[in-house]
């Protein structure tokens, strides 16, 4: 008979006879009660009332019996707290019993039991249990330890659980390692500060050797506690990876994701001219490739994390190509995704084969996905040059199907393929022009509207076909009527003799008969434009358009970093970091890829900078500005917090590094791990040294009497200490981009302290308040340092003058030029924009002064092609003016020689990030008519020379 009796109800009062059943001394009658008991729990009857005769059947031999006994302890245990001390000795018992089985299913009923109570008296017998010779009953109370921090974590750490626990990772058992990998990661995940997975290169070690031999979950676990370790050199990385490569070949899809984001993570690490670099990129594509074999859930999530890794690295799946052509059968949400993946891969090489495809998929019969498709040819046009022409040729064909939505979707991209390519493809209007009945959705109308208005003079009806979209005028979207109202502007700017009547009537629909706010405002523009200034007019209106870029919907880059650590997680279906979905504050600690540390590309090789040869390809960065109105939300809310510091052996490097590879946090991905470490100064690049490795004392024992040797028996006239200079005030944000609003300003520093010196002045007529600031992230991480604080509301025609710090522990991106500061500031009318650029000198520290001996050293140890000569034209000073000078900046004079009647300073200077220049400066005094100073710097970035030289410049002709 199958277990329904047990659900089956009993007519006499149920309890009573459970409890009669319970207390019989048959054993067969005892277990039948008891299996009565736990199915009425089941289907949510309340049977606590039998709590002390069902803990009295805990005295069995029976495992049967116990386990069902232990399963309604841990159910009613917490409504019963007092009656649940009764079981306690029961447990004490079984923890020491000859059965294994039994120790365990102890173990973990404790564990279970969220009481607390209880939790004192299970100490012990958890103490015995982590040390029982048994490897089944050590890897259940490894989870156990986890389970009771989550209840009391204080008592766990008292009683030094997580030592036994740290203990357990060099266990002979690869469950127990595994298990106690898990309990440790699930401990340290809601105690971010907790260094508890101190991982060494001896503990990797014996978490690589159980990694062959445990459970694919308990791989799992390893993997992700793998990918937290931070390699100290290129060498460990790779030995690594090495070990962690066979498991690309389990049949587990979580175990191989896992597995590849340790391998992307540490592949940050290696050279590219290894040849292993190349062989392990080899090995990354099959894996992938099979996972999407599976079925269509799994693919999904496969795909979304494919995505990421071909936006990282789009070289591993570059001729996998034919493995994301759409089949059939599948669902649309793989067909999607499937799409944009192909056109990520898409290249010069696969093109062809690309387009065909796509132009199969146009004649489709699911419509959001041929929309996708007819998207996807145009995209391809914009991505890659020499296949415009076919993407073009392509889309013409599509639109002479004549299906309605094929046909809008068209020339929705087309628009964008003009904006891409200007005065190439524009004999195809006479064609779209021919479909402008057709158009019923918005974006497409628009879109048609903004060609006819773009390409007016080439269009000989153009002021027809745009009368035949006033009729409607109030029908429309917003997007249209705006489209519509700028495009008749155009034309009319082009042909000003037959389009008189079109744009008065334009204007007067768009602001006597409108009530929407946004078309209102561009109408009266346009008309005081127009009325006022017809020459101004055209130069705002037909301004040369920006190109558009190629792929818009690429992730953010420091957002891909963090996702990349975050493969195989929600993180990586959503592509939003955990602190975006998940509540509270468990689980939100941002991971970063390991800064690049390649043996051959350190700081000063130059193709060290792009990440993947796509940083390079990144388009200018103004963000969307969506982007920036996103974090505009968070305005002000207190100083930017500064991320975790690195971990100490990330910047260990020798005196030959102590010129930092400071720039290697400019260089685009790595931004997000290099955020400044507690005491201040940042951690990037060599600023993290102690002293000077081996290298430095041998190049300070060199003879000293060649070339520069004897300098440093001279003492230099370093001057005294002036004031820092500060560039006069000019205007960033004027008054006519920013409804009124005008913002002049400039940077200065004092006493080690960096500040953004503002005037806001309100030309508006309107009171102006609740103002904030936000800068975008920059090459050395300047963020404000307290909210912009503007006491009174503006009045009218009012300014006020403020002094805003700034700190350098922002996010850190290279920017171009590398002293731009994109900057928003929000007040009760809008959020403005604007950039400007800041002196590097601000940036340079007070303790920038390098020894002699140090000087000479590094001099010789920095390569000479890194070393950039720079006139200083028209500057009249002499050697003590000069060092006086540029000493209130920071630039501190070390020494300074006469050779041949010229004066020869040699300075040091350190930037903010730890980055070292060093310079030699001549000067002629005995020569009045000749007044140029000749300028070298040396720097192991030499991407800040040139800025450093406009610093020269500045301090010294000011």
């Amino acid at each position: 008979m199958t277990d329904s009796k047990y659900f089956t109800t009993t007519k006499k009062g149920e309890i009573f006879e459970l409890k009669a059943e319970l207390n019989s001394d048959k054993k067969e009658k005892k277990k039948e009660a008891v299996k009565k008991v736990i199915a009425s729990m089941t289907v949510g009857k309340d049977v606590s009332a039998l709590f002390p005769d069902v803990v009295n059947c805990m005295q069995t031999d029976n495992l049967e019996l116990k386990k069902l006994v232990y399963l309604y302890l841990m159910n009613y245990a917490k409504s019963q707290p007092d009656m649940a001390i009764m079981a306690v000795n029961t447990f004490v018992k079984d923890c020491e019993d000859p059965n294994p089985l039994i120790r365990a299913l102890a173990v973990r009923t404790m564990g279970c039991i969220r009481v607390d109570k209880i939790t004192e008296y299970l100490c012990e017998p958890l103490r015995k249990c982590l040390k029982d010779e048994d490897p089944y009953v050590r890897k259940t109370a490894a989870v156990c330890v986890a389970k009771l921090h989550d209840i009391n974590a204080q008592l766990v750490e008292d009683q030094g659980f997580l030592d036994t626990l740290k203990d357990l990772i060099s266990d002979s058992n690869p469950m127990v390692v595994a298990n106690a990998v898990a309990a440790l990661s699930e401990i340290a995940e809601s105690h971010p500060s907790s260094n508890l997975l101190d991982l060494n290169p001896q503990s990797i070690n014996k978490l690589l050797t159980a990694l062959n031999e445990c459970t694919e979950w308990g791989q799992i676990f390893i993997l992700d506690c793998l990918a937290n370790y931070m390699p100290k050199d290129d060498r460990e990385a790779q030995s690594i990876c090495e070990r962690v490569t066979p498991r690309l070949s389990h049949a587990n899809s979580a175990v191989v994701l896992s597995a590849v984001k340790v391998l992307m993570k540490f592949m940050e690490m290696l050279s590219k001219d290894l040849d292993y670099y190349g062989t392990l990129l080899k090995k990354l594509a099959p894996p992938l490739v099979t996972l999407l074999s599976a079925e269509p859930e799994l693919q999904y999530v496969a795909l979304r994390n494919i995505n990421l890794i071909v936006q990282k690295r789009p070289e591993i799946l570059k001729h996998e190509m034919k493995v994301f052509f759409v089949k059939y059968n599948d669902p649309i949400y793989v067909k999607l995704e499937k799409l944009d993946i192909m056109i990520r891969l898409a290249s010069q090489a696969n093109i062809a084969q690309v387009l065909a495809e796509l132009k199969e998929y146009a004649t489709e019969v699911d419509v959001d996905f041929v929309r996708k498709a007819v998207r996807a040819i145009g995209r391809c046009a914009i991505k890659v040059e020499q296949s415009a022409e076919r993407c073009v040729s392509t889309l013409l064909d599509l639109i002479q199907t004549k299906v309605n939505y094929v046909v809008q979707e068209a020339i929705v991209v087309i628009k964008d393929i003009f904006r891409k390519y200007p005065n190439k493809y524009e004999s195809v209007i006479a064609t779209l022009c021919e479909n402008l009945d057709s158009l019923d959705e918005p974006e497409a109308r628009a879109a048609m509207i903004w060609i006819v208005g773009e390409y007016a003079e080439r269009i000989d009806n153009a002021d027809e076909l745009l009368e035949s979209f006033l009729e409607g005028f109030h029908d429309e979207s917003t997007q249209v009527q705006l489209q519509l109202l700028t495009a008749i502007v155009k034309l009319f700017l082009k042909k000003p003799t037959e389009t008189q009547e079109l744009v008065q009537q334009v204007l007067s629909l768009a602001t006597q008969d409108s009530d929407n706010p946004d078309l209102r405002d561009r109408g009266y523009i346009y008309w005081r434009l127009l009325s006022t200034d017809p020459v101004a007019a055209k130069e705002v209106v037909l301004a040369e358009k920006p190109l558009i870029s190629e792929e818009t919907d690429l992730i953010e880059p420091t957002l891909l970093d963090e996702l990349i650590c975050y493969i195989g997680t929600l993180a990586s279906v959503y592509h939003k970091p955990p602190s975006a979905f998940v509540e509270g504050s468990r689980g939100v600690v941002h991971k970063s890829l390991p800064p690049r540390t390649g043996s051959s590309e350190s700081a000063e090789s130059p193709d060290a900078a792009p990440s993947a040869g796509q940083a390079a390809e990144q388009p200018a960065v103004i963000p969307a500005q969506g982007d920036l109105l996103g974090d505009l939300l968070n305005l002000d809310l207190g100083p930017p917090v500064s991320g975790p510091p690195l971990a100490a052996s990330s910047v260990q490097m020798g005196a030959v590094d102590l010129l930092g590879g400071g720039l290697d946090s400019l260089m685009g991905d790595e931004s997000e791990g290099l955020r400044s470490d507690v005491g201040g100064s940042p951690a990037m690049g060599g600023s993290g040294f102690t002293a000077p490795g081996p290298a430095a004392p041998a190049a300070m024992g060199a003879p000293l009497g060649s070339g520069l040797g004897d300098l440093f028996d001279l003492t230099g006239g370093v001057g005294t200490l002036s004031g820092s200079y500060v560039a006069p005030k000019t205007v960033w944000l004027p008054a006519m981009k920013a409804k009124g609003l005008e913002i002049s300003g400039t940077f200065s520093r004092q006493v080690g302290s960096i500040c953004m010196d503002l005037v806001l002045t309100n030309k508006a007529l309107q009171v102006m308040s609740d103002f904030a600031i936000q800068f975008n992230r920059n090459s050395f991480g300047l963020a404000p340092a307290a909210p912009l604080q503007v006491h009174a509301p503006l009045a009218p025609n009012q300014s006020v003058e403020i002094s805003l710090p700034l700190n350098t522990v922002g996010s850190v991106m290279k920017m171009d030029p590398l002293n731009n500061l994109q900057v928003a500031v929000k007040n009760n009318i809008d959020v403005f924009y604007f950039s400007t650029l800041y002196p590097l000198h601000i940036l340079f520290v007070e303790d920038g002064k390098m020894e002699r001996q140090m000087f000479l050293a590094t001099w010789k140890d920095i390569p000479n092609e890194n070393e950039a000569q720079f006139q200083i034209k028209d500057c009249s000073l002499n050697a003590d003016a000069v060092s006086s000078k540029l000493q209130g900046s920071n630039i501190f004079t070390i020494a300074k020689r006469n050779v041949e009647g010229q004066d020869m300073l040699y300075q040091s200077l350190k930037l903010t990030n730890g980055i070292w220049v060093l310079a030699e400066l001549r000067i002629q005094p005995s020569n009045p008519s000749f007044t140029d100073l000749e300028l070298s710097l040396k720097c192991r970035a030499p991407e800040v020379s040139q800025y450093v030289y406009q610093a020269y410049d500045a301090i010294l002709k000011n």
